[in-house]
C-alpha cells in the first residue's frame, strides 16, 4: 500500500470531520447571517418543487442509509439479518434512492444553469457544488455492480468494518481496503470531501433541517396581550399611549 491510500484512507478522514464540526460550529458563532439554503424559489417556481424533492429524499435515505449500515456493528443485527441479505438490500433501497436523488439533482443543475435569471444570481460555489453531489451520486450507483459480484456481503463487511474502526480510533483501517476496486475508494475520497467543505457551502442550512424536529419538543411559549388581563397594580407599569400627556413625578424635571 502507498503512502497516498494510508493517508486518504487513515487520515484525511479525520481531517474532514475536524473541519465538518468545528467549522460548522465557527460558522454559526460568527456569521449566522449566512446560514441559510439560498433557495431560488421566488425566481421560478416549476422544475424546483420537483427537483428538490427527488433529491431530498434520495440523499436523506442515502444518507441515514450509510450512515447505519457502516456504523452498525454486525453482532447488533446477525441474529435478524445476515450479511449476504442485508447487502441486496442496501443494493436494491440503495439503488432506488440514488436513481431518484440523481433525477432530482439533474433537474436542479438544468434549471440552475438554463435559466438565465437564476444562473445570473447563482454563485460560483453553487454550481461546483451541485456538480460535485451529482457526480458522487453518480460514483455510488456505479458502485451497484461490484457490489452485486459479491452478494455474499463479504465487500459491504470490509467497508463497515473501515468506518468502525475510523470512528472508533482503532488502527489497521486502511489495510481493510487494500485490493478494494478504484469506484468505490473515489466514491469514499469525495464523499469525505463534501463533509470537508460542507461549513464553507449552503450545506450548513442541513443543520437547520435537523435541529427543527427541537420545535416540536419546545416548552410551551404563554403570550399575553397588554389589553388582555392586567390587573389594577400592574396598570402603571402599562406605557401612556404616544399622544397621551403623562405628568412627571414629583422632584423629577
Amino acid at each position: 500500500m502507498t503512502s497516498s491510500h494510508d493517508f486518504f484512507f487513515g487520515i484525511y478522514p479525520y481531517i474532514c470531520l475536524t473541519i465538518f464540526f468545528a467549522g460548522s460550529l465557527l460558522r454559526f458563532d460568527r456569521d449566522q447571517y449566512t446560514w441559510k439554503s439560498d433557495s431560488s424559489q421566488l425566481l421560478r417556481v416549476g422544475a424546483l418543487r420537483w427537483g428538490s424533492n427527488l433529491f431530498h429524499i434520495g440523499v436523506l435515505f442515502l444518507f441515514f442509509g450509510h450512515f447505519v449500515g457502516m456504523l452498525t456493528p454486525h453482532f447488533l443485527y446477525e441474529h435478524f439479518i445476515n450479511a449476504s441479505a442485508k447487502q441486496l438490500m442496501a443494493i436494491i433501497s440503495g439503488g432506488t434512492a440514488g436513481v431518484l436523488g440523481i433525477i432530482g439533482l439533474t433537474i436542479l443543475l438544468h434549471r440552475r444553469l438554463s435559466d438565465a435569471r437564476i444562473r445570473a444570481t447563482s454563485k460560483t460555489s453553487d454550481i461546483v457544488l451541485l456538480l460535485l453531489l451529482w457526480l458522487q451520486l453518480a460514483l455510488g450507483l456505479a458502485t451497484l455492480p461490484l457490489s452485486a459480484q459479491h452478494l455474499d456481503g463479504s465487500m459491504m463487511m470490509r467497508l463497515a468494518e473501515w468506518g468502525q474502526r475510523i470512528v472508533t480510533f482503532r488502527s489497521g483501517a486502511p489495510e481493510l481496503l487494500s485490493g478494494v476496486s478504484w469506484i468505490f475508494k473515489a466514491h469514499m475520497v469525495l464523499g469525505m470531501t463534501v463533509f470537508l467543505i460542507f461549513p464553507f457551502t449552503r450545506l450548513v442550512h442541513v443543520w437547520s433541517g435537523f435541529a427543527s424536529v427541537g420545535y416540536v419538543l419546545r416548552p410551551y411559549q404563554v403570550v399575553r396581550s397588554r389589553r388582555l388581563g392586567v390587573n389594577a397594580s400592574m396598570r402603571t407599569s402599562v406605557p401612556a399611549p404616544a399622544n397621551q400627556y403623562v405628568a412627571p413625578s414629583k422632584g423629577k424635571l
